[in-house]
């Protein structure tokens, strides 16, 4: 038993994802592929799909196709984004490793130990590292995001 047409209506009027246009486009090709669209019809529907906005206009640009192709078609799993760091916080972890190198600097001089230098030496290059490794992969800074 399927949904009332009142919810299938509404369903229709929803808007639907690049995911979805990208299934459709799969529907479409698979379909090209049978034979079932000449190279007209399959462009002037790819051209459908890519400007659909809605369920109702995608279903539309794949109704005359038979449903068991949809069953045939593979899944795409989602495409997880990249976990960026804010600007902003690169920003201030490079302020806070400047300070941090600065205080440790006094401490070196000031314990005279060739053990400590060593050692403010090698965690200064490791910070340094971590803190423009961070501002690289921290999104660029538009005009628009201030």
């Amino acid at each position: 038993m399927g949904p009332e047409p009142g919810a299938q209506a509404a369903a229709a009027g929803m808007r639907a994802s690049r995911a979805d246009r990208e299934r459709v486009i799969d529907l479409l090709k698979a379909a090209f592929v049978q034979g079932r669209l000449d190279r007209d019809e399959f462009d002037a529907r790819i051209g459908q799909a890519v400007a659909s906005r809605t369920y109702g206009e995608l279903a539309a640009v794949t109704a005359d196709l038979p449903a068991e192709l949809i069953g045939a078609l593979p899944r795409h799993p989602p495409v997880r984004a990249r976990h960026r760091i804010p600007f902003n916080t690169a920003v201030t972890g490079g302020a806070c490793m400047a300070g941090l190198v600065n205080l440790g600097m006094v401490a070196v001089l000031l314990s005279r130990s060739s053990v400590a230098v060593l050692l403010f030496v090698v965690l200064t290059v490791i910070g340094t590292i971590l803190a423009i490794a961070a501002m690289i992969v921290a999104p660029e800074r538009r005009s628009t995001d201030r």
